[in-house]
């Protein structure tokens, strides 16, 4: 089984698209359900260790995510942790800013890390603060250069402000560091600034057209090259549409893929913080392989694109932040990537056919923090 473990709700950054939201004058948020969250939430991990080793322990191979806020601001428990605890396998999601305070032996315990950068220095400082691209890059080469063989990840945050092929071919291919692994989230989060967002316009003249330019252009790197590139939104999805596999919520959340909060709560979704009605037990209490799956309901269930996406998001199926334009909106960025992804499945079967790439090209970590439909 899959767990994140959230460290701390505290982070350094105050990024545009996410905590800076709370210091904008919003418009009364048009969703359709009001979240009730536990208040008495801890903001730190607050429970003994040995209750979540115990926990952990009843699991023959579990993987263990550590997540925040950002979590290196507890790197004193990161380094703990992974020194004492039943685990083999470790994964990570962080901004990177504080990469350097784990001792390179702990960071080489690492299969995978996930780091937060939206594309350009220009573009991540806009959206991150000034100095974030240097010294995050810095940080990188650092681990690299201490010996760190696992997988890295650069993850952006997609907004109106990107242009998703620029962005995806400058971390494939800019001269500091080759990210050959990319995931990218679009920033849906819709907290009561959607009227004040030209969204609508820029997922039809740019992310939308974007998407279709960057498959082909994969397809283009596999045909030259004889090499899948490992980006997260097109890799997953594509290895099932040649196996011919239906998914169920690709990030894995509700049934593969479960949180521990600050108090020790297991919940279905590292996102899903303090939402105490869909916690599915205690670490003090509960069997790891014992959890009650939290299923996508209401109308995902419906949709003829469910078992491509799988819902999509467990979040926003539950809490409905949307409204219908919203949601017809977000929906389409998933069903042209579905299409992009459908046009250019021939075209990879050929290669295959050809011995240029091999089916098992397309094999990859499942559940690492990628949520993959973006």
């Amino acid at each position: 089984m899959y767990f994140h473990l959230i460290l701390t709700d505290n982070c350094n950054l105050c990024c545009s698209y996410c905590r800076a939201k709370a210091f904008e004058n919003l418009v009364e948020d048009e969703g359709e359900c009001s979240l009730i969250i536990d208040e008495s939430l801890p903001v730190e991990l607050d429970y003994d260790l040995n209750v979540l080793y115990d926990f952990l322990i009843k699991d023959p191979s579990p993987t263990l995510t550590f997540y925040g806020g950002e979590p290196l601001l507890r790197a004193d428990l990161i380094e703990k942790i992974v020194r004492e605890a039943p685990v083999r396998r470790f994964m990570m999601q962080t901004n990177g800013i504080l990469l350097d305070r784990l001792p390179a032996e702990i960071v080489n315990r690492f299969v995978t890390i996930l780091v937060s950068l939206d594309g350009r220095r220009e573009l991540t400082d806009a959206n991150r603060g000034a100095g974030v691209y240097n010294r995050v890059m810095e940080n990188i080469r650092k681990i690299r250069a201490q010996g760190y063989t696992g997988e890295l990840i650069a993850r952006l945050t997609v907004t109106e402000r990107t242009d998703i092929v620029e962005a995806v071919h400058y971390l494939a291919s800019n001269s500091d560091y080759s990210f050959s692994s990319i995931h990218w989230q679009v920033d849906a989060n819709f907290t009561g600034d959607f009227p004040l967002r030209r969204f609508g316009e820029w997922a039809h003249d740019s992310y939308n057209p974007g998407i279709r330019m960057l498959v082909n252009d994969w397809v283009d790197q596999m045909k030259s090259v004889g090499k899948v590139l490992r980006w997260y939104p097109f890799l997953d999805p594509m290895e099932d549409l040649l196996r011919g596999r239906e998914s169920r919520l690709r990030c894995g959340s509700g049934y593969a893929n479960y949180s521990i909060m600050t108090d020790g709560s297991i919940g279905p979704c590292p996102v899903m913080i303090g939402m105490s009605q869909y916690y599915v037990g205690h670490i003090s209490r509960s069997h790891p392989l014992e959890l009650d799956p939290v299923p996508v309901r209401g109308e995902c269930t419906d949709c003829r694109i469910r078992t491509f996406c799988g819902g999509r998001c467990l979040y926003s199926n539950i809490t409905q932040p949307w409204g219908i334009a919203e949601r017809r909106l977000v929906c389409g960025t998933v069903k042209n990537l579905r299409n992009a992804l459908i046009t250019a499945l021939p075209r990879v079967r050929t290669l295959i056919d050809q011995g240029i790439i091999t089916p098992g090209d397309f094999a990859h970590e499942k559940f690492n923090g990628c949520e993959i439909i973006p």
